[in-house]
């Protein structure tokens, strides 16, 4: 009884030494902040791997490098089932001068390279559950393995480089789980959903071929300007005239260059766009589609058009299962209201794909909005920011993830 009592106090006293979310919460912070300060464009993340890795080795994590940048940390429990669980965070940065004055205490310090889509903050969140889950090793029947993947804003996609190692297939991973913040939806909000959640986000290069001349006397020249403008009013009819309705696609033109000076035709026109679908051959036929229009405009004026179509990540779908299991977790750690089921997929891309194509896994919407961190700006602006507070929940879900039966 005595002996009993012992063994009890000392597990009491085991558990409250361990480091709770909100204990960790500073620690969290610093690390967002740290990253935040130091970004690094995709497949050049040296700095912030080491980073990560000088954090994880005293934990007691198993390291892989198995890509020059970004690294495979594995937890080994002294009891396994048959159950491998993988999490994932992007830690890559984007092109972009930041601004935002919310941020200026931890405001980017690299020209023109920015974390203005929230993969400081999925990293800090998973670093947060590396230390939690080294201190629970007793508690996890699951072998773990964290995934801080390069290149995620940049094709071919960290995520594919990965699968296409076989370190995953390697390590025998059974289900994979990954977040990404968003300002849509607020602090302490989860959004979901089974099945289909984000879009292919194939890119195109079209390049419209005309005749260079001089400005005054257009008609001794093929002005691909012109038809540049004729080629990009026209595509947008494709989605809305070309796809079944019943199907999600989007058509941009992101940026086109041409020209050096006001006075000068130039002899041609680039443009770059993507096309976001929900499947293989409806992006090949709208891609199809856009070649052929933009040539027989090019070549009513007198010019030409060659189009380069380059396939982006898979869409991101949902396994029925995994996505169940985490919508229970959900409302058994933070309640039922923290929910919001997606009616619908959104059109943006995610390598995270590349992970489901052959293991079943699920990704979901961090709420990181408020007004009073500046989150109400969409991914990839320059102002993006978000609300700190929300590692708190990104972990608490992870963590239910990891110590479930």
């Amino acid at each position: 009884m005595q002996m009993s009592h012992i063994c009890n106090l000392h597990q009491i006293t085991k558990f409250l030494m361990q480091t709770t979310i909100e204990s960790l919460f500073p620690e969290l912070i610093e690390h967002r902040r740290h990253i935040h300060r130091n970004p690094e464009l995709s497949f050049k993340e040296f700095k912030t791997t080491q980073y990560i890795e000088d954090f994880l080795k005293p934990l007691g994590y198993e390291i892989h490098r198995p890509l020059e940048t970004g690294l495979v940390a594995v937890l080994i429990p002294k009891v396994l089932s048959k159950r491998i669980i993988a999490f994932r965070a992007d830690i890559d940065a984007l092109p972009i001068e930041e601004q935002g004055s919310y941020k200026q205490a931890f405001i980017s310090e690299t020209k023109g390279v920015a974390h203005c889509c929230g993969h400081d903050m999925h990293t800090a969140n998973l670093m947060g559950l590396a230390k939690l889950l080294s201190e629970r090793k007793t508690e996890i029947q699951h072998k773990i393995v964290l995934i801080f993947q390069p290149g995620e804003e940049k094709l071919p996609g960290g995520g594919k480089l990965l699968m296409d190692n076989g370190i995953l297939e390697r390590l025998g991973v059974t289900e994979i789980y990954g977040l990404h913040t968003s300002p849509k939806f607020p602090v302490g909000k989860i959004a979901l959903k089974n099945g289909p959640l984000m879009a292919r986000p194939d890119e195109f290069l079209l390049n419209i071929l005309g005749k260079g001349g001089h400005a005054a006397a257009p008609h001794e020249a093929v002005d691909p300007i012109v038809i540049a403008a004729q080629v990009i009013t026209t595509i947008q009819s494709i989605a809305s005239r070309v796809v079944d309705p019943t199907e999600p696609a989007v058509v941009t033109v992101g940026a086109i260059h041409a020209g050096m000076a006001h006075n000068v035709i130039p002899e041609r026109v680039e443009m770059m766009g993507t096309i976001r679908t929900f499947r293989t051959e409806l992006a090949e036929k709208i891609a199809s589609t856009i070649e052929k229009t933009a040539k027989g405009i090019a070549q009513a004026f007198g010019g030409d058009a060659e189009l380069i179509f380059s396939p982006g990540y898979p869409p991101v779908i949902n396994t029925v299962e995994t996505t169940d299991f985490v919508r229970s977790l959900i409302t058994k750690s933070l309640g039922e209201n923290a929910i919001i089921e997606l009616e619908k997929p959104i059109m943006a891309g995610e390598d995270f794909a590349f992970y489901q194509e052959k293991i079943p896994g699920t990704f979901f919407f961090l709420g990181s909005g408020s007004d009073e961190t500046e989150s109400i700006y969409p991914w990839h602006h320059p102002k993006y920011n978000a609300d700190e507070r929300a590692m708190l929940h990104g972990c608490k879900v992870f963590l239910e993830i990891a110590l479930s039966k």
